[in-house]
């Protein structure tokens, strides 16, 4: 049996649904782009809440609440919360898979300088240019891609944590009277 989802709730004070999407974009709930300044408070809220699952509690003024409109909305941020999650998944593994390929160039041209030191590179222009141009060239793929691996790979953690913790709540959002 699993344990229970330790959650952390999150409680945003809304003067309408409005509140929850950007003020240029006027297209219907279901369409409709999120306020950034929405996105921005939640991030700000759960930051630092490792290991807990979120219920996203939005309050809202009781005699504006619709149902209707609130199962859109529900269904909004659900769906703007799965694609990010996936984006920014699918980004940071291009990330990695590219930091490899430039790794695994680098180590080819490091053989390659090496092959050509091999054959005494002083008696050819040729050779000495491909020495000249491989071994810097080796060095920069391979420092590159290791920091791709290493350090923009964990660029997107901080975005992509948020989106795995929201669509992995989608299901607890909740609205509420106030």
């Amino acid at each position: 049996m699993r344990d229970p989802i330790e959650l952390f709730e999150v409680s945003l004070r809304l003067d309408s649904y409005d509140d929850i999407f950007s003020d240029f974009d006027i297209r219907s709930y279901s369409k409709r782009s999120l306020s950034i300044d929405f996105l921005d408070e939640i991030k700000r809220s759960i930051n630092e809440k490792d290991g807990k699952g979120i219920e996203l509690l939005l309050y809202a003024p009781e005699k504006e609440r619709d149902s209707s409109k609130e199962v859109i909305i529900k269904g909004r941020l659900a769906a703007h919360f799965k694609k990010h999650y996936h984006l920014l998944k699918e980004e940071k593994r291009r990330v990695i898979k590219l930091g490899i390929g430039m790794v695994i160039a680098g180590i080819i041209s490091m053989f390659a300088a090496t092959f050509v030191l091999f054959k005494d590179p002083s008696r050819s222009l040729l050779l000495s240019f491909l020495v000249i141009f491989l071994e810097p060239a080796a060095w920069f793929l391979w420092w590159e891609g290791m920091d791709l691996i290493i350090f923009q790979s964990k660029k997107i953690n901080p975005e992509l944590y948020f989106y795995h913790k929201m669509f992995d709540s989608h299901e607890r959002i909740h609205f509420k009277s106030y």
